[in-house]
């Protein structure tokens, strides 16, 4: 051999303190064909070796390990020389502050792994673990200078396994009352946090999909609703959508916006997995197109893979005005490209135009 072919692999580094789990991530990442497992280390210091050798293009790292934790390296990592993270922790159960600090330090993904019978789990979840690294590789992160303190595998379905097709000529007329419906996937925490404290006390009612593990999605609404002018909160079935309120679709639920008079509330379901995810952003979308038609903005922001992308384009059909975020600000321009490929979408904004678009679009009758 002359010489060394350079991959096009995603090299991932594993770090996890539990010589089962490392064995057994490690296989899943050495099954996907693109994925390069770069090595393994049993906690931060013997990780830092290893990137002083090859830097990784991504980390999957544990939080509770010996020497040094998880968030207090990967806090390192964010301030001096960012690296795409995935989170795979046990600590992360039922949406702790743990997993919410991760992902302001800067983690990309999160992964709830059980306390027991770690290796089944890894086994069946390989898709989605894989998924989640791909995702994290296609990130463009920034620096973290300051940080602030706070406070088994189901087949493909489309929305239509949930929502029946748009008819035609079933969009709605004009109200005097509009309502915005987001979408959100990696990146989103960041980007919606952004958003929804610039929106003021009077804004429309919002609705929103956030790719979020099971739980996650309350105590991330309740920090939100900390933070922000309007109220936030985790939907549950049945809530009206008022002005000044933003709900956020519960981990593992579908979240449909349905229609009573001039009365528009969610419906919170099971149901399929449709494009990998339950909340699905498609879902949302097509219910919205189908409810509300041209009483609606749509919003699609940063994220993998293509939830949303037709359901945007639906709404878009339907008379709502439609918004993508932009590439420069979005952390994996993958949804909102695709949405864009689609022409679903009016307008293409960075980050900190959307909200004041929304704002004024909101006031159009």
């Amino acid at each position: 051999m002359t010489g060394l072919i350079k991959s096009d692999k995603i090299k991932v580094l594993v770090v996890d303190d539990s010589a089962v789990v490392r064995q057994t991530l490690s296989a899943v990442i050495e099954s996907d064909p693109a994925l390069q497992l770069m090595g393994v280390a049993s906690d931060p210091y013997v990780a830092a070796r290893k990137m002083l050798d090859e830097v990784p293009d991504v980390i999957t790292l544990d939080v509770e390990m010996p020497r040094m934790d998880g968030l207090t390296f990967l806090r390192r990592i964010m301030h001096q020389h960012p690296i795409p993270v995935v989170i795979i922790s046990s600590l992360t159960e039922k949406g702790t502050a743990t997993g919410l600090r991760a992902l302001e330090l800067g983690a990309v993904e999160i992964i709830t792994k059980p306390k027991m019978d770690t290796k089944t789990f890894f086994e069946e979840s390989r898709i989605r673990i894989c998924d989640a690294i791909k995702a994290a590789a296609q990130a463009r992160l920034k620096r973290k200078l300051a940080v602030t303190p706070s406070i088994k595998v189901e087949p493909k379905y489309s929305a239509d396994a949930v929502i029946p097709s748009l008819k035609t000529g079933s969009s709605m007329i004009k109200t005097t009352e509009k309502i915005v419906a987001l979408g959100a996937s990696t990146g989103g925490t960041e980007a919606l946090t952004d958003f929804l404290q610039a929106m003021p006390p009077d804004s429309p009612g919002i609705v929103i999909v956030q790719h979020m593990p099971e739980e996650f999605t309350r105590s991330f609404a309740n920090r939100l609703n900390q933070l922000c002018a309007i109220t936030v909160k985790e939907a549950e079935n049945n809530d009206t959508i008022i002005r000044g309120r933003a709900l956020i679709a519960p981990g593992n639920k579908h979240m449909l916006v349905k229609r009573s008079g001039a009365r528009y509330y969610v419906e919170v379901t099971d149901g399929p997995l449709v494009n990998r995810h339950r909340p699905s952003v498609d879902v949302l979308f097509r219910s919205v197109a189908i409810n509300a038609g041209a009483n609606a903005i749509g919003v699609i922001m940063t994220g993998m893979g293509a939830d949303g992308a037709k359901g945007l384009l639906e709404m878009k059909e339907s008379g709502a005005f439609t918004i993508a975020q932009d590439e420069k600000s979005c952390v994996v321009f993958g949804m909102p490209h695709e949405a864009i490929k689609l022409g679903a979408a009016d307008k293409i904004l960075p980050l900190d135009q959307i909200a004041g678009m929304v704002w004024r679009k909101s006031g159009d009758k």
